[in-house]
């Protein structure tokens, strides 16, 4: 999973390729609950490249892109914006399978 530094590093990867955008925090429960099946995840969907976005470093991003509930994924295509599980319920590692496989690439 990609950890970006800086928002010139979160842009770079919002502009190109296939990604899923994991909005996430420290203190939050749901989010460690969800967090040790991503590497699975990740391994059943290759297609996508993680990358974790910390919703208290970026929180400007987050609001932008109305992520008001965590843990939230966002897929994004070369730049648009394809598909997002977006809530504030603690999601299951099949949701988010499912929400993968919802994705076309």
């Amino acid at each position: 999973m990609i950890i970006p530094k800086s928002l010139e590093e979160f842009a770079s990867y919002v502009e190109k390729g296939n990604h899923i955008f994991f909005f996430t925090a420290d203190w939050c429960g749901d989010c460690r609950f969800i967090k040790p099946v991503l590497p699975e995840l990740e391994a059943e969907f290759p297609q996508w490249q993680f990358v974790e976005i910390d919703r208290d470093e970026f929180i400007d991003v987050a609001s932008r892109w109305n992520i008001f509930g965590i843990p939230s994924l966002v897929a994004v295509k070369d730049g648009a914006e394809v598909g997002r599980l977006v809530n504030k319920n603690r999601k299951t590692k099949a949701e988010l399978a499912d929400f993968l496989t919802s994705l076309t690439v």
